[in-house]
Parts: structure tokens; sequence; C-alpha cells
């Protein structure tokens, strides 16, 4: 009698074993690469020092969107001229703009969904940044946000 991976008690048929495991590595993968891209920014950026520090003491660890909330939040504020000792918003969207380049699926991530989709609404307050975002940015947001 042959088992199958639908028989209780059976091994998991081939093709099932491997679809969890390649699932939680591409998981992993991406994990890395958001987290990556925090700690590029962080160097790139050393005004996102403290922002960071402040993150890891209060998420115990680097959760790549959450801390893009506050990227978004200084660039905008920086965009607006409201907080003068912020980092440049074209530093961070230069920056940006060259991890969007690069294709990599867990910064895309990062960057379309909380950097992009947080950016303001046509109604808020800084939502100008929107026209000085580069060419590749610029084309992710059109598709995420077509009204603006």
């Amino acid at each position: 009698m042959t088992t199958t991976g639908d028989t209780p008690g059976a091994a998991p048929s081939p093709q099932t074993a491997r679809r969890p495991l390649s699932t939680h590595r591409t998981q992993t993968v991406q994990s890395a690469q958001s987290a990556q891209l925090v700690s590029d920014l962080v160097s790139r950026i050393p005004e996102f020092r403290d922002v960071y520090e402040n993150h890891l003491f209060h998420q115990g660890g680097v959760q790549p969107h959450v801390f893009f909330w506050d990227v978004v939040q200084d660039t905008v504020r920086s965009f607006l001229g409201e907080s003068p000792c912020a980092t440049d918003w074209r530093h961070t969207l230069a920056f940006l703009e060259e991890q969007s380049c690069r294709g990599v699926l867990g910064v895309d991530e990062v960057i379309v969904t909380s950097f992009l989709g947080d950016l303001p609404s046509p109604h808020e307050p800084g939502h100008a940044i929107v026209q000085q975002l580069g060419p590749v940015m610029a084309a992710k947001f059109v598709r995420i946000r077509p009204r603006g």
C-alpha cells in the first residue's frame, strides 16, 4: 500500500514538503533584504541613526515597515521645511530611488508599501513631494496610487 501526504500520519509528498520550505525561504530572504535596506539607509544617511536606535529600543529589533513610517514623516517634514535639523529630503529620495532601481523584491516591498504608500495624499500638506520622486519611484507610485 502506498501512502501519500493526504493520509494522516503519512510522510508528505515531495511537492507538499517543498512548498512550505520554499515559501519560508523566500520570506526569510525578503525579510533579510528589507532589514538590509534599513541598515543601508542609516549608514548612508546618519541623521536617521537616532530614529533607528529609538525604533530598536521600542520594537525589540528591526521592523522595516514600522521604521519607514518615521522615515516618511521625517522626509515630509524636511520637504516642508518644518524640521531644519532633519536630513535633507533630497538625500532620502535619492537613496530610495537608487534602491528602487535594483529590483530587489524585499527592498521594493518596503519602499512601495511603507514609503510611497504612506506619502501625503493630495489634500495633505507635503503632497508636492510626489513631484520630486525619481522616475522609478514615480512609476511605482502611479501604479499604487493613480489618483495621487
